[in-house]
């Protein structure tokens, strides 16, 4: 035995040191992967392992083969994506996580996984500033807990009509209006696909510049649908490309006009404004819709991947997640079993990580994380906004920043060095800033959302940006 624990420490502080030596130069050379995909998979190419390998080999292959295409996305300088940056504390208690080898399943195999759920699951609403009656299921993701969420609402606006949904399927259900702005975020669409709604039996609403839902259209169309039997509405707490949210207030009051309508909140990391007082009232109203998704492994910082499907209505939440079978310990008054509000029964405990990261950084250290991402972002936008030929796309309320280059010339000219700066930034590797395309148009998109970026991080960004840009626009 004492062998084996021999070999599983040299195993772990071998992994450990690939770790932190990752780590410790995540800031030096290019922020972006060595590798492309198609290197990357050529130097995994080998043939199917006949016979096993001894461990310590094996993770140092991994570390060798894996480093050149890794990206540098806990680092100070990645805007490429709404991506958090996976904080250290959050990856030791997953560390930890994958050591117990806990399937966080249900109560009783896993108790510790379950109860620091229950309590993170308490923090988490009240930083948050939602019900706290609410449910909380802890999913891969905002693409998951958008899945979760509006499973839930399509069981209760159907219960509400005496369809029993969960035994009787869709087969010859009452029509469910789904209403969602026109700048949805493409995992809803995927949410309402797995869900049997499809991707184009929805009602779009009109969107501004920035991207939110016009009140006066959505209080038509609420209006319209007064004959429906039931609606489902998804409203946006942080658009990708603007970080704008929708006009929540005048949404929910719109909605109560009708008898059987739920409101659901896409917030992948927009959800995060309640816990800073600075942007808080960005998400106005929010707390009167039924259910919200957001993301842990966004701007709380946790390791890939967390995310939340929260749901005020508790029972409809168990309802249409519920997995029920003989060997399944029953539930009595005062336990939660986790596997009741997600669609997986075997599953990693998420809870630990979520734990770790709410007790780490506190209501204070939040609030003050997410206040600095968003005056970080204002300060790389008015940076940006000083070059000629760059033109700032978005009102930056949050953390996103859409760039354009080449403003001032046609759409078709715009388009070409908007992606030509993009593909020069990405090259010289200062920082990693990725494109999308807005109303239309080529964008840079720059999301300041890892933790570790600071303004002179900021500023280093802007300075390459800036004068990249001004060689393109140039012709030089």
């Amino acid at each position: 035995m004492a062998d084996k624990i021999t070999s599983i420490r040299a195993l772990w502080q071998q992994a450990a040191e690939q770790a932190i030596q990752f780590r410790e130069h995540l800031d030096e050379g290019v922020q972006r992967p060595i590798h492309s995909y198609q290197q990357a998979a050529e130097a995994f190419r080998a043939p199917t392992p006949e016979v096993g390998t001894e461990g310590a080999q094996v993770v140092a292959e991994l570390a060798e083969l894996a480093s050149p295409g890794i990206h540098a996305m806990p680092g100070a300088r990645f805007f490429g994506w709404v991506i958090g940056a996976s904080h250290e504390v959050g990856v030791a208690a997953d560390w930890l996580t994958a050591s117990w080898g806990q399937n966080a399943g249900n109560h009783m195999a896993a108790p510790a996984a379950a109860a620091a759920e229950l309590i993170a699951s308490q923090w988490l609403l009240d930083i948050l500033d939602l019900p706290s009656e609410a449910s909380v299921g802890y999913v891969t993701g905002c693409t998951m807990a958008n899945f979760v969420c509006l499973a839930a609402a399509r069981s209760e606006v159907l219960r509400k009509l005496g369809w029993d949904v969960e035994a009787k399927g869709l087969f010859g259900a009452p029509p469910i209006r789904v209403v969602l702005g026109e700048d949805a975020h493409s995992t809803v669409y995927s949410a309402l696909q797995y869900l049997g709604f499809g991707t184009e039996r929805v009602t779009r609403v009109p969107t501004d510049n920035q991207g939110a839902m016009l009140p006066d259209s959505f209080e038509q169309i609420i209006a319209d649908a007064a004959a429906d039997p039931a609606v489902i509405v998804i409203a946006q707490a942080g658009q990708i490309n603007t970080g704008v949210f929708d006009p929540l207030v005048s949404i929910v009051a719109a909605t109560r006009n009708h008898a059987n309508c739920w409101v659901h909140v896409d917030g992948a990391f927009g959800l995060w404004a309640r816990a800073c007082p600075d942007r808080a009232h960005l998400a106005a109203g929010v707390a009167e819709a039924d259910s919200w998704a957001t993301d842990g492994h966004k701007w709380l910082q946790t390791p890939y991947d967390c995310g939340y499907a929260i749901v005020k209505n508790a029972e409809a939440h168990r309802r249409a997640m519920n997995i029920a079978a003989s060997y399944l310990p029953p539930t009595t008054e005062g336990e939660r079993d986790p596997s009741q509000y997600v669609p997986e029964l075997s599953r990693r405990a998420r809870g630990f990580a979520t734990w770790a990261m709410l007790k780490h950084l506190g209501r204070q250290g939040i609030a003050e994380m997410v206040e600095r991402h968003c005056r970080l972002a204002r300060l790389i936008a008015g940076e940006l906004s000083q070059v000629p030929g760059i033109e700032i796309m978005n009102d930056v309320v949050l953390n996103q920043v859409a760039v354009r280059f080449g403003a001032d010339k046609p759409v078709e000219t715009g388009d070409e060095l908007t992606l030509k700066v993009i593909s020069a930034v990405q090259r010289e590797g200062t920082c990693f800033a990725a494109g999308a395309r807005w109303k239309g148009r080529w964008i840079m998109r720059i999301s300041v959302i890892g933790y570790p970026c600071q303004e002179v991080d900021v500023l280093r960004s802007a300075e390459s940006i800036a004068r990249l840009a001004k060689g393109i626009i140039s012709g030089e």
